[in-house]
């Protein structure tokens, strides 16, 4: 009887997924987070009988006889619709209309990718993200900018004290992958490529199908509560089913014991 452990991997799969779903709802108000699907695959099956199994000289068994042998976590997903903007009033946070990801450079001269626009200065006037890394391309607001534009397209310009003309102070692009589930999150709201990923493409936003940037806004994420908890339910009501199931043979393994 395999009962007790068949139904041990149906309570590991349901653990790691109520794991998945309070990461989900933990992250339910950080700028631009994805949240992740839970993807599950039945294990080996034991085969008694092979469908079309001879049964006698003049008939098959039409379905045959096979026992699984429980569930694992195959995978989990991050899901990249767009979330709702929320509009902030400030001119450096950005959000993105669609698809694509912003790319900032990590100190150690690799790029990492991102889809939180809330953009800062540093010291030297460089646009950067919260922990610091700039901007990829690089742009640097001048100290005498007294405010800056953001186009739709990327466009950023300056207003400088006693010039009439705006200054162009460069493009922000955006990098879109052909697999964006492919990508690999380290936290602090960025990706990095992988090879499931495949390597990126960068355009200038609202061409070949990415997303326009929209100033002074941010994206929140694409949680919905209510289906966290709905799903939250349904993975704890698994779980004790699951739990009935190792306490039943429980049971009848110890009534064979009690056997004389």
């Amino acid at each position: 009887m395999n009962a007790l452990s068949t139904a041990a991997t149906g309570m590991q799969a349901q653990q790691t997924y109520l794991d998945v779903i309070a990461n989900n709802l933990a992250n339910a108000n950080t700028t631009g987070f994805k949240k992740n699907r839970v993807e599950f695959q039945d294990l080996i099956y034991n085969t008694l009988r092979l469908p079309g199994q001879s049964t006698d000289k003049d008939s098959s068994d039409p379905v045959g006889l096979q026992v699984g042998r429980g569930v694992r976590t195959s995978a989990t997903m991050k899901q990249f619709t767009v979330g709702s903007l929320r509009n902030t009033g400030n001119s450096l946070d950005l959000a993105i209309e669609g698809d694509g990801f912003f790319t900032v450079m990590r100190p150690d001269g690799t790029q990492a990718y991102t889809r939180d626009g809330a953009l800062k200065t540093d010291g030297n006037g460089n646009l950067v993200i919260s922990n610091g890394w700039t901007l990829d391309p690089s742009i640097s607001v001048p100290a005498e900018a007294t405010a800056v534009a953001i186009a739709s397209d990327g466009t950023v310009t300056a207003e400088v004290a006693g010039s009439e003309e705006a200054m162009n102070l460069g493009q922000i692009t955006i990098s879109r992958f052909l697999n964006p589930a492919g990508l690999k999150s380290i936290g602090s709201n960025l990706y990095t490529q992988t090879t499931a990923s495949g390597l990126p493409y960068t355009v200038t936003p609202g061409e070949e199908g990415t997303g326009t940037l929209a100033q002074g806004f941010l994206e929140e994420s694409n949680i919905n509560a209510v289906e966290e908890m709905t799903d939250l339910i349904r993975g704890q009501r698994v779980y004790e089913i699951n739990s009935k199931v190792v306490q039943a043979a429980d049971q009848m393994y110890s009534k064979i014991a009690q056997i004389r």
